[in-house]
């Protein structure tokens, strides 16, 4: 990358969010922006075709698991990654924002560092190569989340003085990469929703912005204040109620500080429009569009089952068949199983359960060789039919999109900025 000679001394992201606040003193609903967790290709462009539609900026929260320097599971570097948006705004005439961004940036977070436990040297110089990637390749905001210690006894929770060493020494590391490159500044995001990250109780929250303020500044990065600080508002894996309360209670906390709380795990939330009502600065969204693409395709798939047993297609895909087997083959799905169920003995899980975690684990496999081939047998079952299948499945993840754009105030927001 050429160096920059006038550097423009505020991220993108914090005019974005400037202009937000601007819009809203004005008269205008308040606004959450959309981060979507870039898990597929599909997703990647069925959110520039809704951002297109909904005339809206579009954030990209991408975990190092799905985009890293080793491709990831979509098989995307950083730089791979920023081109393909490039690509996807130009083909969608998209002239409006969209950012790359980091999400869940910390030592433990990438998968092959918890399975070959990585020792602690190891797992920060890992994500410091992660983050210099992104700088290189474009990225506009980096969620620094030093929350997990894999050393640490069973059921004993990370200190949050060690939260706020890390974080700040990761900043710091980031910031000094920056200047040395001649690179624009970025935004920052830090903190988890999750218990083990210590930031789900006032006291220790207040205390951690505090030990970051201190921090930052001691270390000449003052500058570095993140933009989005991740808040526990009600959300999980399993849960789906916004708690406009709590929500409330953190922004008024972190917008002390000039910054705003993220909310993670929004998918199939039941009251997004609240998350503007209630001060949210932007809240990410994932595992929900790879649910709709993957019942998109099974759908599709049962429209072929139709044309087979009609003869007007030459062989089946077996694209749900193959899905499964690739997610139980690949061990992910171990992860989520609850108390009462094995993580040795898939085939003892209930069928419903089995289907979530099918679904829900579908994101790590889609960019799997066969599940490549499946797709396009599929794609070209249905077009000997006259079916676009592609569209079908991108209009599905487009009406999942949709959905927040609207709940979020964001239609039309990029003809006022």
């Amino acid at each position: 990358m050429s160096k920059i000679t006038h550097i423009d001394e505020t991220p993108k992201l914090r005019r974005l969010l400037d202009r937000v606040g601007e819009l809203t003193a004005q008269g205008h609903k308040p606004m959450t922006l959309l981060a979507v967790c870039p898990n597929s290709p599909a997703v990647i462009k069925a959110a520039f075709r809704a951002a297109k539609r909904n005339n809206a900026p579009i954030l990209f929260a991408a975990t190092l698991n799905q985009v890293d320097c080793d491709g990831g599971y979509t098989g995307m570097t950083q730089e791979d990654f920023v081109r393909v948006m490039k690509v996807e705004a130009a083909r969608n005439h998209f002239t409006g924002p969209f950012l790359a961004c980091i999400d869940h940036g910390g030592p433990w977070l990438k998968d092959i560092q918890t399975i070959e436990m990585w020792p602690y040297e190891k797992a920060m110089e890992g994500v410091k190569r992660s983050y210099e990637a992104a700088l290189l390749a474009g990225y506009e905001l980096i969620h620094v989340d030093p929350t997990v210690d894999r050393f640490l006894p069973k059921g004993k929770i990370i200190d949050i003085e060690v939260v706020a060493a890390r974080t700040i020494e990761l900043i710091t590391h980031i910031e000094n990469f920056r200047k040395q490159r001649g690179i624009a500044p970025i935004a920052y995001e830090v903190g988890t929703e999750e218990v083990h990250g210590g930031l789900a109780d006032m006291s220790v929250f207040n205390k951690f912005l505090g030990l970051l303020k201190e921090g930052l500044a001691k270390n000449g990065c003052a500058d570095a204040w993140p933009c989005f600080v991740v808040g526990k508002v009600g959300t999980d894996l399993h849960t789906t109620f916004f708690d406009p309360a709590v929500a409330k209670q953190l922004t008024s906390t972190v917008a002390r500080y000039g910054s705003f709380i993220k909310g993670h795990y929004t998918d199939d939330v039941e009251n997004p429009e609240e998350y503007p009502l209630s001060g949210m600065g932007a809240a990410n969204v994932g595992p929900e569009f790879t649910v709709a693409e993957y019942n998109a395709l099974e759908e599709l798939e049962a429209v072929e089952d139709q044309l087979y047993a009609e003869g007007r297609v030459p062989m089946h895909s077996h694209m749900t068949a193959i899905l499964k087997r690739l997610v139980v083959d690949s061990g992910r799905w171990k992860k989520w199983v609850h108390g009462n169920e094995s993580p040795d003995d898939f085939a003892s899980i209930t069928p419903d359960r089995q289907r979530w975690l099918i679904q829900t684990g579908a994101r790590y496999i889609w960019q799997k060789p066969e599940a490549v081939a499946a797709r396009r047998m599929l794609y070209d079952n249905l077009s000997l039919n006259g079916i676009d299948a592609e569209s079908i499945v991108l209009s599905t993840i487009e009406r999942a999109i949709d959905k927040y754009y609207v709940a979020f105030n964001l239609v039309n927001l990029n003809a006022l900025l």
